[in-house]
């Protein structure tokens, strides 16, 4: 951190993570020697932190730890990986290797596809995490800061490649989640069998600090109108702007997030505030400058208020945005002109700028396996061995097939359909709603999310059909704790865990993601939410103007009030 004491640092005592960052020896802590332990399957207190920063969290499987404990024998400790995957591209190779791995060496067999655009790892057992990484390693993929208190996964909007300016965008992403990843040689060293380096100089970390950042920090580009990765979720945002049809620059946004804690009015979810507009040349030099601001001024006192948008809050926007000014050389400009129209994936063919034609598939909660009648990780499989083109993840759970040659269309059109990858009676509400995983897996998880979800989809779709609006579709989003992994803080109805089978039920977000929903009825029952989501939508189908969606009609009927100023009035 900077020796300049700021007014705007938060005195106290520190959390106890700021403790175990400072002691990790830069991330390497003791994770080596827990490794070498075969007495349990966990790693100890400290290291049980540490290795989020190598991209892993430990978890064990919910459903049978009851069982287990019975049986006098500690949880199933096991733990899920996320990818660094800028951008969400990953080539056939590359997908062939995770194929292989998910299904020799995980307990679940399956690829998850997430909200951060890239894929996870369930269910690896202890004596395989050094393999799942040397695995990864040899295909050129890392998991290094998907986790932790650092910048994770750079998001970009997932344009198959219909214009230029996708290409340039996601070069962006690239080399801002380069720019930005920790210095420390600890991933290689313990995961790789990296050399270690033996120096009496303390290693440096030039953006990220010795103490790292107060918690998790998250980044995208986004390409106008698509607002695929929903900015308002995210600390920092790249806007793209685009002048003859070329990138020339980027309007940024920062201080978005979605987590709060239930009962803590201290926490809340917020927009992202916008700075203003910056040529391409500074772009790096912002990205750094809005990161060392918020390591330097974030709380790291209190780990509930220590995101990006707590800061903002708590010193003022033009202070923040000031500060970043000064320690970038830059004057941010107006913002240049932009607008959103819609965050969903184009599901289908679409032909893109070079001839080459891209295929977009649902993937249901973004979960790859065979299923009965529906065999799509085979699918996936089949198409990467012949696929000539690459894949695209994208940040609604989804896959793109991409730069597929018109003479090779039928073929992986083919094997898609072979596979379930395609299926005709998937609906407009299906492929507009999202959870996050959730139980059993996920130890914040306070009820069901990803294994809810398909029953709810088919109950709403039930609702919708009853009233006469079969091929409409409301933005749905469920998430089975307050963490916001599934972004229903950003829905035009959003579920939010709140203990088992229970949910606080939010109202009014719009279908661009620029409004955050407000709490319309607290800790009810899956079958009371059908039963308020009946009334509504009835009233919906009678009473709206001509194509209202359904959370601008719940604002302009007064069922909900639009949250203007989240830090003041979500609670109200």
């Amino acid at each position: 951190m900077s020796n300049e004491k700021s007014p705007f640092i938060v005195e106290g005592k520190l959390a106890d993570n700021e403790r175990l960052k400072r002691e990790s020896n830069n991330l390497r802590g003791t994770i080596e020697a827990d490794l070498k332990d075969d007495l349990t399957g966990g790693f100890t207190a400290d290291n049980f932190q540490l290795i989020r920063f190598h991209g892993m969290y430990q978890q064990d499987d919910r459903d049978i730890r009851a069982e287990r404990s019975k049986q006098k024998l500690e949880p199933l400790h096991n733990v899920m990986l996320r990818a660094r995957l800028p951008g969400g591209i990953i080539q056939p190779s590359q997908w062939l290797a995770i194929d292989e791995f998910a299904e020799q060496h995980t307990l679940y067999g399956s690829i998850r596809l997430t909200t951060r655009q890239t894929f996870q790892f369930h269910g690896v057992l202890k004596p395989n995490i050094k393999m799942m990484h040397q695995t990864l390693n040899k295909v050129g993929i890392d998991s290094i800061a998907t986790a932790g208190d650092v910048n994770r996964n750079v998001l970009c909007t997932s344009n198959p490649v219909e214009s230029e300016l996708h290409i340039e965008a996601y070069e962006w992403a690239k080399k801002i989640s380069e720019h930005l990843l920790p210095k420390t040689r600890a991933y290689a060293e313990i995961w790789l069998d990296g050399e270690k380096v033996e120096t009496t100089e303390k290693p440096v970390e030039p953006i990220l600090g010795d103490n790292y950042l107060p918690r998790k920090f998250k980044t995208t580009v986004v390409i106008p109108p698509q607002n695929d990765v929903d900015v308002h979720a995210n600390d920092l945002n790249f806007v793209a702007i685009a002048q003859d049809g070329k990138l020339v620059g980027f309007n940024v946004l920062v201080g978005g997030g979605l987590a709060m804690t239930h009962g803590d009015h201290s926490t809340y979810p917020r927009k992202a505030s916008d700075f203003g507009f910056i040529p391409l040349k500074d772009t790096l030099a912002v990205a750094a400058a809005v990161v060392t601001t918020q390591r330097d001024w974030g709380n790291r006192v209190n780990r509930k208020n220590a995101k990006t948008k707590y800061t903002l809050e708590r010193v003022g926007v033009d202070n923040f945005k000031a500060e970043v000014e000064k320690r970038a050389g830059v004057q941010f400009e107006e913002s240049r002109p932009y607008e959103f129209t819609g965050r969903g994936d184009r599901f289908g063919w679409v032909e893109g700028v070079d001839g080459k034609y891209h295929l977009t598939v649902f993937i249901e909660n973004g979960r790859i396996l065979d299923y009965p009648g529906k065999t799509l990780k085979t699918g996936c499989a089949e198409i990467a061995k012949i696929h000539k083109g690459d894949f695209r993840l994208t940040a609604n759970q989804n896959l793109i097939i991409a730069g597929v040659a018109e003479e090779e269309k039928a073929h992986i059109e083919s094997l898609a359909r072979e596979h379930g990858l395609i299926a005709p009676e998937v609906s407009n509400q299906r492929l507009d709603s999202m959870a996050c995983v959730s139980l059993p897996t996920c130890p914040l998880a306070m009820a069901e999310a990803e294994r809810y979800l398909p029953d709810a989809v088919t109950e709403l779709e039930g609702l919708l059909v009853k009233h006469g609006l079969a091929d409409d579709s409301i933005i749905f989003r469920v998430t089975g704790c307050p963490n916001g992994c599934g972004r229903a803080m950003l829905a035009e109805v959003g579920l939010v865990g709140k203990g088992p089978g229970k949910y606080n039920l939010h109202l009014g977000g719009d279908r661009e993601g620029t409004r955050i929903p407000r709490m319309y009825r607290e800790n009810i029952s899956d079958q009371e939410i059908m039963r308020e989501l009946d009334s509504l939508i009835g009233r919906w189908a009678k009473e709206r103007n001509d194509k209202e969606a359904f959370g601008d009609f719940v604002i302009r009927k007064e069922i909900v009030a639009p949250v203007i100023d989240s830090a003041r009035d979500f609670y109200d």
